[in-house]
């Protein structure tokens, strides 16, 4: 009986497994990340958060914040 419970057990945690990495790893999960991150950085905007400010706090370039600010989605995603 322990056999079984094991398995079945088993197979409960790597369904878990695939459901985690679909979700955290997948590329729509990132692009729903990164959608979310920029509705808040012109959200931060709106409410008087400067350009460089932002930047500086992203470690991101001005520019970059400029694009997303203005609706534009960035060519090239920048690294953190």
């Amino acid at each position: 009986m322990p056999g079984r419970l094991d398995d079945a057990a088993g197979w409960l945690l790597l369904q878990a497994a695939v459901v985690l990495q679909r979700t955290v790893a997948g590329r729509d999960a990132a692009e729903r990340l990164q959608a979310r991150r920029n509705a808040a950085l012109r959200a931060a905007h709106r409410r008087g958060i400067p350009v460089d400010v932002l930047a500086a706090r992203m470690r991101l370039s001005s520019g970059w914040v400029r694009q997303v600010l203005g609706g534009r989605r960035p060519a090239v995603e920048e690294a953190a």
